[in-house]
């Protein structure tokens, strides 16, 4: 979508007059912060302590070799990093006015990396690799000397002054603790919900946890029968069968699969049909010639079948349609594939034009939480302070990242939140450890 503040979703609102704070960089010794997990909020969040002046240990369950492991795979593995555009979201407002795209882009092209921005205003590594972006954010945690441990994390306490971090190789006390263990989409990357029992053993409150940006189930053979085939340039809504209203609309590309579909606009349709999605509520509207409006295409249709009166109804499609697609079309417009075309009536070509503009395929369900791109739900965010991410219930306490309860369209959004929430919160956890 086209603006931020329509794709940042479960936020609440904001004092103005408690942005983020102008959090300059100090040196010195702050004292002990670990962060836990090394994502792309976590790597952030130990990079911006430790140059606030922190000493700062990483904690990373797949190993100090293995940082980044999600990142790595984001955007097909191009990584979509951020998307060049206007925000104001409410709950997230000060920590994109601290860290915003433009800030993200200059920081990592102030590290080497330079970057492009392409349709949709999706920004990506030159390279077009998320290996370039997780070795670059390594590079600069052994370069600011931040301790990496290897290590699960079973518990965190908190005696009223300090923490203490239980794991798997020990027990260390901290003065202030970052949890940033992602969601529990992708589980095989470390993401499996750790996090949100960390936080509610500190007291606090996890929303239900569905997946978003997932891949949709659709009735029917259709989709296997397409299987493999991607679109590109066509309009892609969902509509609502109870009220007949359109939820969701979008430009782009899809791709059909043996279950039902995915692809940029099929994923951000998940985000807003997946909380009250039942097996006949939504339907997805395809429309395959977006440019063309029924009479242009009626033309084309009727030149189309003069130049060739005895061919196949199926065989006068290649011309409109991918091959892949022509036999389910044509079984789906109820028009016999051998039909010629110099028999198909008026009716019949309304029906072809029916289906040009608007491929209705019945949705069903949403795949696993484990083949989602994020996780709706997490830490309330309640009971976080919006001006540093730091806890409302338990001082010294941060959240950055995934297991917060906001999560947004794909196309770059979700990863600005990572980056601006970890670097606000180490920030702001390093410099409250010096009083500022």
């Amino acid at each position: 979508m086209s603006r931020f503040s329509e794709t940042v979703k479960n936020t609440v609102g904001y004092n103005p007059g408690r942005d983020a704070e102008d959090f300059s960089r100090h040196s010195g010794g702050a004292g002990k912060i670990a962060v836990i997990g090394a994502g792309p909020a976590g790597m952030t969040a130990a990079i911006f302590a430790a140059e606030n002046g922190a000493e700062v240990t990483l904690f990373e369950r797949n190993g100090r070799d293995r940082l980044g492991r999600k990142l790595g795979i984001t955007g097909k593995g191009r990584c979509n990093l951020t998307n060049e555009c206007g925000i104001n979201p409410r709950f997230l407002y000060s920590a994109f006015n601290f860290c915003s795209p433009a800030d993200v882009m200059s920081w990592f092209e102030g590290m080497g990396v330079p970057l492009k921005v392409e349709r949709g205003r999706r920004v990506f590594p030159v390279s077009d690799k998320a290996t370039d972006i997780v070795l670059t954010l390594k590079s600069r945690i052994l370069a600011l000397g931040i301790k990496i441990e290897g290590a699960t994390v079973t518990s965190v306490e908190h005696d009223g002054e300090e923490f203490s971090v239980v794991h798997s190789k020990g027990c260390d006390p901290f003065e202030k603790v970052i949890i940033a263990t992602g969601g529990k989409s992708y589980q095989t990357t470390g993401s499996d919900g750790l996090g949100y029992g960390l936080a509610e053993e500190l007291g606090h409150t996890v929303t239900p946890l569905r997946a978003s940006l997932v891949p949709l189930v659709c009735k029917g053979e259709l989709c296997r029968s397409m299987m493999g085939l991607s679109l590109k340039n066509i309009a892609f809504s969902v509509r609502d069968n109870r009220t007949g209203g359109i939820v969701y609309e979008d430009f782009g590309e899809m791709l059909f699969t043996h279950f039902g579909m995915s692809g940029p606009v099929v994923l951000s349709a998940s985000a807003v049909i997946g909380e009250g999605l039942t097996a006949d509520r939504y339907t997805a509207l395809i429309d395959l010639k977006p440019a063309l409006d029924r009479k242009m295409l009626d033309s084309r249709l009727l030149s189309e079948f003069s130049q060739n009166p005895n061919r196949n109804y199926s065989n006068s499609l290649s011309s409109l349609l991918p091959q892949k697609m022509i036999q389910p079309f044509a079984v789906k417009s109820g028009i016999s594939p051998d039909k010629k075309v110099n028999s198909v009536t008026r009716e019949e070509r309304e029906r072809i034009i029916d289906l040009l503009k608007c491929f209705d395929i019945p949705i069903t369900g949403l795949r696993p939480i484990d083949e989602a791109i994020v996780t709706s739900g997490g830490v309330s965010v309640k009971e976080i302070s919006p001006k540093n991410m730091e806890s409302k219930l338990v001082p010294g306490l941060y959240f950055a990242g995934e297991i917060i309860d906001v999560d947004a369209y794909t196309g770059g959004y979700n990863l600005q939140i990572a980056w601006s929430t970890g670097r606000l919160a180490g920030a702001a956890a390093a410099q409250s450890l010096k009083g500022i």
